[in-house]
């Protein structure tokens, strides 16, 4: 038989209802050992461990299992403020007493009348630097002396847990292999690789959205995506959101700005709405974004990719626009790598390709989605229905109701991000080692094609590539479209069968000759 201990008593205790899986549950029990599954962590400790009453597991919590945001936000709701008062009365200088009194504050907004129990001792972190993403600009709060390094606001501050693999994603020298890249195919072809990749991304951008088809739209995302990432200070404040939105959406949209209306993310199965997610209700929009890009601020100099994650699914998560939402949450990850230097002017990294190169590969992003939206569906099955259509003030048309908004909003605030960290560390990785070094590589044996052919005979490079591509898509068997095309050419005997050689041994020649240092 086992017992719950901290924050797992306390939910217990409190009759707690979580979105959020518990990073770290404590028990205890006969004998100790630790059990780790997906980096969620099992610990059980021996009887003799066991705290008693709220202030010692909260006290064994804080020590042992981290900082659990939302499950504080939903305990801080229901937790007598008395309880606060005498365990900071009766310990002054203790350090998980003032840390909690400061969360309390934080987090409610309500001052605690803590009288003449001053809070003493030195200032220690909210949050542990080592294990968890934390703030570069940590604020002094005197009142409780202690750091404030959380990364983010009251209104909505995301948890990354620095995992094994999340440690290696700070490691990882994006701006490091980008140069590799570069002393291997040089930097012209790079350049020009660049300009195909930013087209690629747009492309598998609307690819995820099921909008592939749409060309116009596709030529303008890539246009943004070349020439705004990294522009702004702050892509997240209003300004720059508008002008993001409407470039990206262009003028026949009739939607911009915050969105006035509610959301669900689903499909609709014989006249039937299957609902994957909803997200926080218009009112709390603003807020959420605000603190969002507080969190961009406050995380600079921290991993780019860490903070490119948290940026793009927490933007995914508010759902704040009523249109355009996908597509900036992808620019947002290219934004930050550039703005953080991890990638340079011009090149795009084509991560939407790599999302959506393979069946597998799409299921891979739906599942981190998964990772907030399913438990949040759980938990709120019962709370939302679809009643009359109202005509909402964004010009919306929805007959969504959802009653636990208010509830909801512990968890919107304090996601944890973690898992989706991971994730887009493995497609970063991906995406440099396979993609753009695949990419390079094509335009090196399309390079090496020209110059075989123009060995043989003297052709315009436009109708270079025209004869190299129809080569290519046919097997290297001359087409009698491409015959018809080139009559100078078929007039010559064995000048065909020259020129497909010439195409082939270039291609084969250079793809079976270079190294491939990234092990591809």
């Amino acid at each position: 038989m086992t017992d719950l201990l901290g924050y797992g008593w306390l939910v217990d205790h409190f009759n707690l209802a979580l979105v959020q899986r518990l990073r770290v549950t404590s028990r205890a029990g006969m004998r100790r050992h630790t059990t780790v599954e997906n980096g969620y962590v099992t610990e059980v400790l021996t009887q003799n461990a066991s705290p008693n009453g709220v202030r010692g597991h909260l006290t064994f919590a804080l020590k042992h299992e981290g900082v659990a945001l939302e499950l504080l936000s939903r305990l801080f709701a229901v937790l007598d403020p008395a309880e606060l008062l005498a365990w900071i009365a009766a310990e002054p200088t203790g350090e998980y007493a003032r840390r909690t009194c400061f969360l309390y504050e934080w987090i409610t907004g309500n001052e605690l009348d803590h009288g003449d129990a001053i809070a003493r001792g030195n200032y220690v972190n909210v949050i542990d630097d080592e294990r968890y993403l934390t703030s570069t600009q940590p604020e002094l709060n005197r009142r409780w002396r202690v750091r404030n390094n959380l990364p983010g606001t009251p209104a909505y501050c995301p948890t990354v847990f620095r995992t094994e693999r999340v440690k290696q994603a700070e490691r990882y020298d994006c701006a490091g292999q980008m140069a590799a890249l570069q002393a291997e195919f040089g930097e012209d072809l790079l350049m020009r690789s660049a300009v195909w990749l930013t087209l690629k991304e747009s492309r598998s951008s609307f690819a995820i959205e099921h909008a592939e088809s749409q060309k116009d739209r596709i030529q303008r995302f890539a246009a943004v995506m070349a020439e705004r990432c990294g522009f702004y200070d702050s892509p997240l404040d209003p300004d720059a959101l508008a002008t993001l939105q409407s470039e990206i959406l262009g003028d026949a949209a009739i939607r911009f700005g915050l969105r006035q209306s509610p959301v669900f993310v689903g499909s609709v199965v014989r006249f039937a709405h299957v609902v994957h997610y909803i997200a926080p209700q218009a009112a709390d929009v603003a807020s959420l974004l605000g603190g969002l890009a507080a969190f961009e601020r406050c995380t600079r100099g921290r991993s780019p990719i860490v903070r490119a994650a948290a940026l793009s699914f927490g933007f995914v998560y508010i759902h704040p626009l009523a249109d355009g939402n996908g597509r900036i949450s992808r620019f947002l990850v290219n934004d930050v790598l550039r703005r953080d230097q991890a990638i340079a002017l011009p090149l795009i990294l084509p991560i939407s390709a790599t999302i959506t190169e393979s069946a597998a590969a799409r299921a891979g992003y739906d599942r981190v989605l998964e990772q907030f939206s399913r438990p949040f569906m759980h938990r709120y099955a019962s709370a939302y229905r679809f009643g009359d259509r109202v005509m909402y003030d964004d010009g919306v048309l929805s007959d969504l109701e959802f009653s636990q908004y208010q509830d909801a909003l512990h968890s919107w605030r304090f996601p944890d991000l973690t898992s989706h960290a991971e994730y887009l560390a493995d497609v970063i990785e991906e995406t440099v080692r396979v993609e753009m070094r695949s990419e390079a590589k094509l335009l090196r044996r399309h390079d090496s094609a020209r110059a075989a052919i123009k060995d043989v005979v003297e052709i315009p490079n436009t109708n270079l590539d025209r004869i190299i591509q129809s080569l290519i898509q046919n097997d290297y068997r001359v087409s009698g479209k491409l015959k018809n095309t080139f009559p100078m050419i078929t007039e010559r005997s064995g000048l065909w069968e020259q020129i497909t050689q010439a195409v082939r041994d270039a291609m084969i020649d250079d793809a079976s000759m270079q190294a491939d240092p990234g092990g591809e």
